[in-house]
């Protein structure tokens, strides 16, 4: 039968302590390591995100034929009458100064 070895929490802990010493003695190479996963991340990304743009488009309710409403026209002109309205007001309006007394 298959025995597992058993893993030593104490190997690891060392080995995590050392591993700010290490990566500053070898600061290059692990510059190079991190540049080199960098890429590989950002290609894979690049790739994924190229094939859903590249992907078929189903384009529903192409059939339906285009309608103009008018009463949804007339509120949307009347609003912006309303702020323009609202907007020329102020320019009249006279306020105090706050830093005279």
């Amino acid at each position: 039968m298959f025995k597992l070895k058993r893993i030593k929490l104490k190997k690891i802990q060392l080995f995590l302590k050392k591993l700010p010493r290490i990566l500053a003695e070898n600061s290059f190479f692990s510059l190079l390591g991190l540049l080199f996963l960098s890429l590989i991340l950002g290609l894979i990304i690049f790739y994924q995100y190229h094939l859903l743009t590249k992907a078929p488009l189903k384009i529903t309710g192409a059939d339906k034929s285009l309608e103009f409403k008018e009463e949804t026209c007339q509120k949307v002109k009347e609003e912006w009458q309303e702020r323009n309205q609202k907007f020329s007001q102020t320019e009249t309006k006279e306020y105090p100064d706050p830093f005279q007394h």
